[in-house]
């Protein structure tokens, strides 16, 4: 920049108007060119138009090719037998059994009202929900049978993967709750007991995946040559699964930990319910070694014999 034209810069009172106005003048033709109207379409060609969104169909529209039904147990269950009602409604189900075992309150009373279409049956004394599980099992002849509790609605989308499972040649669909508890020296005793009844079984890869906990469904097989009554243990019935060739898989993960009705007999450590579920897991330990022996799954491997494995690799 010489000296002359910055002298000419300072006495011309004009110069930075019109570099204002050549800036807008640029800014100006920018936008238009970022507004320019799309080209018209070339005659012949298509129009081109969007694809619709289409909505997820309903767990009620899905074909199964069997036949299912679900087993709800139920003990003064008035303020949830709605909602999980409600749920099992919207699946694919030919029947939905629900065991009273024990009610006193109302929820007899709910079902008849509100689900007219549901088979109630009425236990007087309070078995168990294990028990109530069997006795559901038995009434009916379904190719599926899925099995939920009173006090835990569950939506619709998260039971429908078990039956599908089931539908597609699975024989035992568990609940994968593998996602959903701590780590193993936070775990309580019943979660161990389950994994510990997996690894002798061999088949680590389920977890702490088990009969026990809700939802899971069974094939028609599975009850026809097991018998619904083995329910009532429901680890038993578990490993007797296994050990007979059936194919278990855990198949949906559902949070039924945080969710788990409080009540006085399933809270704090050594509680009842921990006790008596732990007794089943000995009772499925015994049946397993009266079936294959004292090592189900033939002779336990030596420290050596494991050495030279892990060596050879």
């Amino acid at each position: 920049m010489t000296r002359a034209y910055r002298r000419r810069k300072r006495e011309d009172s004009s110069w930075g108007l019109r570099r204002i106005q050549r800036k807008r003048e640029s800014t100006a033709s920018m936008h238009s060119r970022r507004m320019r109207k799309p080209t018209p379409r070339a005659k012949g060609m298509p129009e081109i138009t969007p694809p619709e969104e289409r909505e997820a169909p309903s767990p009620r529209d899905i074909v199964l090719q069997g036949t299912a039904a679900a087993v709800v147990s139920a003990c003064n269950e008035e303020a949830t037998i709605d909602r999980v009602l409600g749920e099992l409604e919207k699946l694919p189900l030919a029947d939905i059994i629900v065991v009273l075992n024990g009610c006193t309150d109302g929820t007899r009373s709910a079902v008849a009202k509100r689900h007219p279409g549901v088979t109630l049956v009425n236990v007087p004394d309070r078995l168990g929900h294990d028990v109530g599980r069997a006795i559901g099992a038995r009434l009916t002849q379904a190719d599926i049978v899925l099995f939920v509790d009173g006090d835990l609605p569950i939506p619709a989308s998260d039971m429908l993967p078990f039956l599908q499972a089931v539908d597609q040649g699975t024989d035992v669909a568990l609940n994968d709750l593998g996602r959903h508890l701590p780590p193993y020296t936070q775990q309580d005793s019943v979660t161990r007991c389950k994994g510990f009844l997996n690894r002798v079984l061999r088949r680590s890869d389920l977890g702490a995946s088990s009969l026990t906990a809700v939802p899971h469904a069974l094939s028609r097989r599975v009850l026809d040559q097991l018998g619904p009554a083995v329910l009532a243990v429901p680890p038993k019935a578990h490993a007797m699964a296994i050990l007979h060739g059936m194919i278990v898989a855990a198949v949906h993960a559902v949070d039924v930990i945080k969710t788990n009705r409080k009540r006085t007999f399933n809270v704090g450590k050594g509680n009842v319910m921990e006790q008596l579920i732990i007794g089943d897991h000995a009772e499925a330990l015994a049946a397993v070694f009266q079936v294959a022996g004292d090592s189900p799954f033939g002779p336990v491997p030596t420290r050596v014999d494991v050495a030279k494995g892990r060596n050879a690799r």
